[in-house]
């Protein structure tokens, strides 16, 4: 087994708790119990996990699990971003998670997805270099592409030359849309039909190849101990390919709280991103988000065999899950009568 120390930059974030969870040793960051096509016990057992965030405060959940710590680190402080690498010793590990999913508009993208897709990509090559770590896995997106349709995709794609070009030991995974019992997807279209009488839907046509998070993190620890993913990119995706309004009315029926869906005409999907990229708050939608969904979010080629992956179906995952959030809603107002 494999003990190189690890750096996962955005570790705070979904998948990155999942994946500290594992390489800590624990079964899930969200308690949930492994689904087929994962393994609970970690190829890899590093002595050290640092987990790198904006602010310690955003890994408050992690600080308990064995052999991890937390760094602070800045998307301009290079001098901290070197420390951490340089702390892991040549043979160590670093990860990329950073990503966000929105920002201000700009050609051919603004501040924010510059700082988080291309800079920061750009301070850890640097980084990795300068203090002799070879070994970088770096989480891009399915579809990305310097010329894409969206700035999101578009500082994906930047960022993904970057590390092609590094001269280091990369892997590159590009995954669909991620889910599970912690996700900021199925569950939010949940909570949509629980508390609205309908679901007006831009995109509704727009077509996913959604992959569970334990799945995405697998590929991950696999690929650390596999040299043959070195150099290589891979696309990550579930069994099956769903169009955004069939998930939709999945979330719905599985949390008990079926409505129905109003497929929105383009331009009305595009007024509404708008307003709501003007609401306070990260927005819902943005109308970069209608940009990349231009493009169907599936994969081109079966996932590669040395990957060794099985992955679980989204029924299989989240049927229950979405099933006890429609309990615990349930039951919010007796708790809450007896002070519980």
């Amino acid at each position: 087994m494999q003990t190189s120390n690890v750096l996962v930059i955005g570790g705070a974030g979904f998948i990155g708790s999942h994946l500290i969870s594992r390489l800590a040793g624990a079964a899930s960051a969200s308690g949930a119990p492994l689904e087929p096509g994962t393994n609970p016990d970690s190829p890899i057992a590093p002595d050290r996990i640092l987990v790198g965030t904006r602010k310690v405060e955003h890994a408050q959940h992690l600080l308990l699990l064995p052999r991890v710590e937390v760094v602070e680190l800045g998307v301009a402080d290079n001098a901290a971003l070197d420390d951490a690498i340089g702390s892991l010793g040549v043979d160590g590990i670093v990860v990329n998670l950073v990503g966000v999913l929105h920002g201000e508009r700009a050609e051919p993208y603004g501040n924010a997805f510059l700082m988080a897709h291309v800079e920061l990509v750009r301070q850890i090559v640097a980084s990795c270099l300068s203090t002799g770590v070879r070994r970088l896995l770096h989480m891009s997106a399915l579809g990305a592409d310097s010329q894409g349709p969206s700035m999101y995709l578009r500082s994906k794609g930047d960022g993904e030359r970057i590390v092609r070009g590094s001269g280091l030991d990369w892997t590159i995974f590009r995954p669909s849309v991620v889910f599970g019992p912690d996700d900021h997807f199925l569950n939010l279209f949940a909570r949509m039909q629980q508390a609205a009488p309908v679901v007006p839907l831009a995109c509704a046509q727009s077509r996913f190849q959604p992959v569970f998070v334990q799945d995405v993190v697998q590929a991950f620890l696999n690929a650390m101990v596999t040299p043959a993913t070195i150099d290589h990119g891979y696309e990550l995706g579930g069994p099956q390919v769903y169009t955004l309004e069939e998930l939709v009315r999945f979330a719905g029926r599985a949390s008990g709280h079926p409505r129905p869906v109003i497929a929105l005409p383009d331009a009305l999907a595009r007024v509404e991103a708008a307003i709501m990229e003007h609401m306070p708050g990260d927005p819902l939608l943005s109308r970069d988000n209608l940009d990349s969904m231009t493009l169907d979010n599936v994969l081109e080629h079966p996932m590669a065999s040395e990957l060794r992956l099985r992955p679980a179906s989204l029924e299989s995952v989240m049927t229950d899950v979405l099933a006890g959030r429609s309990r615990d809603m349930q039951l919010k107002p007796m708790r809450a009568s007896v002070h519980r």
